[in-house]
């Protein structure tokens, strides 16, 4: 009796543990998702942020590189003020 009583607890201790795996994968997925968004949203304007800082401190001219920046960041403002749906997901994507 007091076997089958232990051999029964460690069993629900076991799913107990791969319910907090499965729970945190779930959250680390979502962040990966919501972190993919983020950058397609984001991404050409801060990598020309990156690329001027990077001429900057080596001593060159960024004015192109910020520039770009500028004109991305305002593209995303723009994209992020339009409805998107899955009628018109892909419209005005490049």
């Amino acid at each position: 009796m007091q076997l089958s009583r232990n051999l029964s607890l460690s069993r629900g201790r076991r799913r107990q543990r791969g319910q907090g795996m499965t729970e945190y994968i779930v959250v680390v997925a979502l962040i990966a998702v919501a972190a993919i968004g983020i950058y397609t949203l984001f991404g050409q304007t801060l990598r020309n942020q990156t690329a001027g800082l990077a001429l900057e401190m080596s001593g060159q001219d960024a004015t192109a590189a910020i520039g770009n920046a500028q004109t991305n960041a305002n593209a995303a403002s723009t994209n992020a003020n339009q409805r998107k749906g899955l009628d018109n997901y892909n419209l005005g994507n490049r």
